[in-house]
């Protein structure tokens, strides 16, 4: 059974309370709850100038309510102490009481602070519903109670992957949205026969329907990276208590705070299986990251593509049309520029980059705990934000908008020499290379001088170098 904590608080004014830790005493504004550990972090770490992430928030305090089911259970806290903090834990879950949570998101100590902000605020809303005073912790301690069986080095990171799976979830969702809406473009576009290119250059046909499909599928291929790597956050270490030991978590609590977790979130977790590897490293956090990366680069580089299709819109490809969003110029009147793709390529761009940080921070760790969770999960967190954030614009203000300019795919593709490519396997390819040639410097179409040279009849021709057969691969077997 728990022992009665006494209290840390020295004294009381008209604004303030003092609240003493191990480094000393200092003043907190008398109705805030939280104390004096979120108070130095808050005054130790102006770095970002923002807050905790409210998911994340949320995600500590469905931690909190599980450990205090736990140690009911368990009997290290009473049932009186249990309820208080469930009911206050329950609060923060609804989305009540998020400006109380004042450390930076980037931070010393492994994200102690984060942890003790949770502990502060979750045991002053606990002690006033019991009818105390903030600050009052011989009613319900932060350490004592709130944290009890737990450590930051445990809390922590759960809550980290609790966080990314609920904003995957998210992502998959934008990602779904989108791959629906670009198979859409790709029925619509299937029947629009337009060249193929590569390096820029001339290719050979294709329809504009399954340039769109391959865009369908390199999204679903990105959604399926990004759940096979976040499996690895079903794995958590609570439990492990300060380096994968459990000293300090009663036997009982240790067995059952991963089940109350997955009750309490309605997600499955495990305890991971070796503690001291699920507290030391955190490459799983790495390797979400890197799924997220790459499914960004894939959508930049689709992103170009629309740039580049829908450029000119006169002196360009123009081969698409994407929906005009706003003014384009302060000075050229009647510009539109292709704001969405560009918007989307610099999303990428910042998770590309919040990508290293992550890397550099899961290599950056030293022996039984890595002090880089706070940057770690900062970065983490903003990539997948922006990224779902990117592609609902992207579905929304672009995707859904796009035409196709059946004429100029038309034009261009009767004015390349493109298809020559297809009678390299019957007059040879130097014999196809010197007719291109030749009909890029008299302008005259490679049909047409096939047939003045004698090469192939019309008639040959018109089979041979049918564009939609040219667009068709073999039937698979």
């Amino acid at each position: 059974m728990a022992k009665k904590a006494k209290s840390v608080t020295v004294s009381e004014t008209e604004n303030f309370r003092l609240e003493a830790d191990s480094i000393g005493t200092k003043q907190v504004p008398v109705d805030a709850l939280y104390g004096v550990q979120s108070l130095r972090a808050k005054e130790n770490f102006p770095i970002t100038g923002e807050r905790m992430n409210p998911v994340f928030i949320r995600s500590m305090a469905q931690l909190k309510k599980a450990c205090a089911i736990a140690n009911m259970k368990a009997k290290e806290l009473t049932p009186e102490q249990a309820e208080v903090i469930i009911a206050a834990c329950d609060k923060i879950i609804a989305g009540e009481y998020l400006d109380e949570f004042i450390v930076d998101p980037i931070q010393g100590s492994a994200g102690t602070s984060m942890n003790m902000n949770a502990n502060e605020v979750i045991a002053n809303i606990a002690i006033v519903s019991m009818g105390g005073k903030p600050g009052q912790y011989d009613m319900i301690h932060p350490n004592d109670h709130v944290n009890r069986g737990q450590s930051t080095n445990d809390i922590i990171p759960s809550a980290g992957k609790i966080t990314t799976l609920f904003l995957l979830d998210r992502l998959d969702k934008s990602l779904a949205t989108l791959e629906k809406e670009l198979l859409k473009k790709a029925k619509q576009f299937d029947g629009i026969l337009k060249m193929g290119r590569t390096q820029l250059q001339d290719a050979v046909p294709m329809r504009l329907g399954q340039e769109f499909n391959a865009y369908a599928t390199a999204v679903a291929r990105g959604r399926q990276r990004i759940r096979k790597a976040s499996e690895e956050m079903t794995a958590l270490n609570m439990g492990a208590t300060a380096i994968g030991t459990a000293i300090n978590a009663n036997p009982k609590y240790f067995n059952t705070v991963v089940k109350e977790i997955s009750k309490v979130t309605g997600k499955k977790f495990t305890q991971a299986e070796d503690l001291i590897d699920g507290t030391m490293n955190i490459e799983s956090f790495a390797a979400v990251s890197g799924a997220v990366r790459d499914t960004a680069v894939a959508l930049s580089k689709m992103s170009n593509d629309l740039r580049l299709l829908s450029s000119g819109p006169r002196t360009g490809i123009g081969e698409i049309n994407l929906p005009a969003m706003q003014n384009g110029s302060s000075i050229m009147p009647g510009k539109v520029n292709p704001v969405i793709p560009e918007v989307v390529n610099q999303a990428a761009f910042r998770v590309i980059g919040n990508d290293v940080t992550i890397a550099m921070a899961a290599e950056g760790g030293q022996m039984e705990l890595n002090a880089f969770e706070p940057i770690t999960f900062y970065s983490l967190f903003q990539s997948i934000e922006i990224l779902a954030n990117a592609v609902d614009t992207l579905t929304e203000n672009c995707v859904k908008g796009i035409t196709a300019n059946k004429q100029r795919c038309d034009d261009l593709l009767h004015a390349s020499v493109g298809i020559v490519t297809a009678l390299a396997p019957i007059i040879g390819y130097q014999a196809s290379a010197n007719l291109a040639k030749e009909a890029l410097k008299t302008n005259v179409p490679v049909k047409v001088l096939a047939v003045q040279k004698g090469i192939m009849t019309e008639e040959q021709l018109n089979e041979v170098l049918d564009p939609y057969k040219l667009t068709e691969p073999p039937v698979r077997k």
